[in-house]
């Protein structure tokens, strides 16, 4: 994608980028979306400190993905209820939570598999194209910036907001490898919309070389790209990371594109048509709906 020039200011991508790189805020918006909505159910369900919470709730709240609502006056008590811009969030976490699940096996503890209550089953989510409802990757879906589309207006501005890579949760440590570090979830996207050397990605994204090579090193740890005879590709994990990326666009284009335009179009070449993904349960082929996923803990083998 050739650059259309700096803009105004951030778009949607920088936005979302900004939001969702850090972990904390992922895991509180996944155990909203698996019905915590008071300040110590999610003191419960994750080891996050009071100051770390408040902070994250509040930014949430400011943000339109929770509204908090006062259920008791005396003494004062509130809870944080999902709204309908973060319960549109739940196919982000579903790819996050699949490819977790199947790239990382690195967990403390296996992660619980998703069911479909509409079958039953165990499922992975797929991606299709809501146009023709055929499946959809990487290779078959091309991307050209919008009106509010540069690389400049894409990267997020820089934080010092504390990460959780050293909780005891972990429920994403490799995306968070991505999503966590604004350079690196940039350099992922650049390598899915053909950049691969060193050059291409420092001159694009405009990141100090410093910042290029150590985000290059850690993907490549991962096993997200490989080096090769110079270029930087994207392995088959890396490749399946395309669900997490097109969630998470079509999220922050529904939400964050101002009227300039959209910042990014998708166009699926299997049918010719805009592309908008559209998740489905890899068992019945029918369309995912967030309030049809259930979560199955795993069961272990007594001794």
């Amino acid at each position: 994608m050739a650059d259309v020039g700096p803009g105004p200011g951030p778009n949607a991508v920088a936005r979302m980028l900004g939001l969702l790189g850090d972990e904390w805020t992922l895991l509180v918006i996944q155990q909203a979306l698996l019905g915590a909505t008071r300040y110590g159910e999610f003191r419960e369900r994750l080891p996050i400190s009071h100051a770390v919470l408040t902070r994250r709730l509040r930014v949430l709240t400011e943000e339109g993905i929770l509204e908090r609502r006062e259920y008791q006056p005396n003494p004062p008590r509130s809870e944080y209820l999902l709204t309908r811009r973060g319960g549109s969030l739940w196919p982000v976490l579903v790819s996050i939570w699949a490819w977790e699940r199947r790239w990382v096996p690195a967990h403390a503890e296996p992660l619980p598999a998703m069911v479909h209550t509409g079958c039953g089953a165990a499922f992975t989510p797929l991606v299709t194209c809501s146009g023709c409802a055929h499946p959809a990757d990487g290779e078959t879906v091309v991307a050209q910036w919008g009106p509010s589309g540069s690389w400049q207006r894409s990267i997020p501005a820089p934080t010092t907001r504390r990460r959780a890579t050293d909780s005891a949760a972990g429920l994403f440590p490799q995306t968070m490898s991505v999503l966590g570090n604004r350079w690196g979830f940039a350099i992922l996207v650049a390598a899915f919309v053909g950049m691969s050397r060193f050059t291409q990605f420092q001159a694009h994204l405009g990141a100090p070389p410093g910042s290029v090579a150590d985000r290059l090193a850690i993907l490549g740890a991962n096993g997200v790209l490989v080096a090769d005879d110079g270029h930087y590709r994207l392995t088959e994990k890396g490749r399946a990371l395309f669900g997490v990326l097109v969630t998470a666009l079509r999220w922050a284009q529904r939400w964050y594109t101002g009227p300039e335009g959209l910042a990014v179009v998708l166009t699926h070449t299997g049918c010719g048509g805009s592309f908008q993904p559209v998740l489905v349960c890899g068992e019945c082929a029918q369309p995912l709906r967030g309030g049809h996923i259930a979560v199955r803990e795993i069961q272990r083998e007594s001794r």
